[in-house]
């Protein structure tokens, strides 16, 4: 059940980071969360709405490794997308915002560290 729930936890935040990026990127909210000026916003819209979208492929793998019906396998699925979202971490981390290591980083690693080591 822990187990499950910080894996939620991490599909949620990536739901919400595909929001962020896809529907207010050139918004207040938007700005202020990733520091953007409007005009910067505005001429990388197109790229932020795809990288939302890739955070939004990385909560449905998360989604789908706790609805497999084989657990085992379930549990595969969890390894596999939270060392993705670790990599898409630690690379954002380091080009871009070092911040993102800790708010996107930590969550997958202590549920990754969770998965293998609690089952």
């Amino acid at each position: 059940m822990v187990i499950a729930i910080l894996v939620g936890i991490v599909a949620l935040e990536h739901l919400y980071i595909m929001y962020l990026e896809m529907f207010l990127w050139t918004k207040p909210k938007g700005l202020k969360s990733f520091g953007m000026t409007q005009e910067a916003a505005n001429a990388s819209k197109s790229l932020a709405a795809n990288q939302g979208l890739y955070n939004g492929f990385l909560a449905a793998g998360l989604v789908w490794s706790l609805l497999y019906p084989v657990e085992t396998i379930g549990h595969e699925i969890q390894i596999f997308f939270l060392i993705c979202v670790l990599v898409a971490a630690i690379y954002g981390g380091l080009t871009a915002k070092r911040s993102i290591l800790v708010v996107q980083g930590l969550p997958a690693l202590i549920t990754l560290i969770a998965v293998l080591f609690l089952n």
